[in-house]
């Protein structure tokens, strides 16, 4: 019996499977707003048999966008969007959706991926000035951020409850904090940004308290039977940047917390980061956070073959495995990955013709009460 494809317990939210869909962001949103990308984008993942499907990136204000095409959460004009959307992907499929707030920090005010990525400066079309831990700029070539002072982090602390009290309205199944690939809250946990003075920079129990004082704050506003968990970056891949030592303390505060679990990743902070690409590449760091905290993991990187993503959760090294870019380039990954193994998966009615004959047994009905 496949392990990848048996049911996953995360909290108090039962998933089909231990498919998630990583958050990935499509800068394809207008002052925030979902739009019609949206509705196929992930109306079209919606189908595809995993058991939680993670909306990208969702800024809490608009200065914490990455990009001024970034989606939001901080209007009421956001929320009926995502409302629209959500409503489409519930009407057909049962998988659990839930989202991933963040703020972009001194990594905001960007141009999209496809128009290069680098900073939109504050005098600039569309710049804004951003904001950080410390005055260093990400890269020596562009405006530093300013350094948030007691205000501002106050301000980006209400921002991310109000971003989670929209969720909760929303009802999304879960919450995902974002403090890893060099955005604002992890801009915090790492020496290489965070240069303060203060009590929120210097040591590591310092550099953990801004984080550690959202995620409190968004778990005391997110309904208590529904989970909230945090993805971070293990590692900088930078001498004397954040590391996995650094990782499992946070890992372990926040478990203190009620956080539901750790999703393993790395990079993002540093220009200067060397990382060793190989198929599951993160995997190591994600097993050591589960073998010394005991929260469950999600593991993510480079892991794009069936038989490689059921090894990892049988052999116990993480409770799931995410896919981002394989689910981009495979939207149907599940039921590929399904008939490797020999597993069922859900899928809708409608294209339960579509199964080859020597997979008759494939698809099973959608299951909406499964959540």
């Amino acid at each position: 019996m496949s392990q990848l494809f048996t049911a996953w317990q995360l909290d108090s939210l039962r998933l089909a499977n231990r498919i998630v869909i990583a958050p990935m962001c499509q800068y394809s949103a207008t002052d925030g707003s979902a739009t019609d990308w949206h509705l196929i984008h992930l109306g079209h993942l919606a189908l595809s048999g995993a058991g939680l499907l993670i909306v990208e990136a969702t800024a809490v204000s608009p200065e914490g966008r990455i990009s001024p095409q970034d989606l939001g959460l901080y209007s009421d004009a956001n929320e009926a969007a995502l409302a629209r959307v959500l409503a489409a992907v519930r009407t057909h499929s049962p998988i659990a959706v839930a989202m991933q707030i963040a703020h972009a920090g001194r990594k905001a005010s960007s141009r999209e991926p496809w128009n290069g990525g680098t900073q939109i400066r504050p005098d600039e079309p569309r710049g804004w000035q951003t904001v950080s831990s410390s005055t260093l700029p990400h890269s020596a070539s562009e405006v530093p951020p300013l350094a948030l002072d007691r205000a501002g982090l106050a301000k980006v602390r209400d921002d991310f409850v109000e971003t989670t009290r929209r969720a909760a309205r929303l009802g999304l199944d879960g919450i995902e904090v974002h403090a890893a690939h060099g955005y604002l809250l992890h801009q915090f946990l790492s020496p290489l940004a965070n240069q303060r003075h203060d009590e929120y920079g210097g040591s590591l129990e310092n550099r953990m308290r801004f984080p550690l004082e959202v995620f409190d704050a968004v778990r005391s506003e997110f309904p208590a039977d529904k989970p909230v968990w945090v993805r971070i970056s293990a590692t900088d891949w930078v001498e004397g940047g954040w590391d996995l030592d650094s990782s499992v303390a946070l890992s372990q505060a926040l478990k203190a917390r009620g956080c539901a679990a750790i999703h393993v990743s790395t990079g993002g902070v540093s220009p200067a980061q060397a990382i060793p690409l190989s198929p599951g590449y993160q995997l190591l760091h994600a097993q050591r956070i589960k073998a010394d905290v005991g929260l469950p993991t999600i593991a993510v990187g480079l892991i794009t073959e069936a038989e490689q993503a059921e090894n990892i959760v049988a052999d116990g090294k993480a409770d799931a495995v995410a896919l981002a870019r394989a689910m981009l380039y495979d939207p149907r990954w599940p039921w590929h990955a399904a008939a490797k193994l020999g597993a069922k998966v859900s899928a809708p009615k409608q294209y339960w013709r579509s199964q080859p004959r020597e997979f008759s047994n494939l698809f099973e009905a959608a299951n909406f009460g499964q959540r």
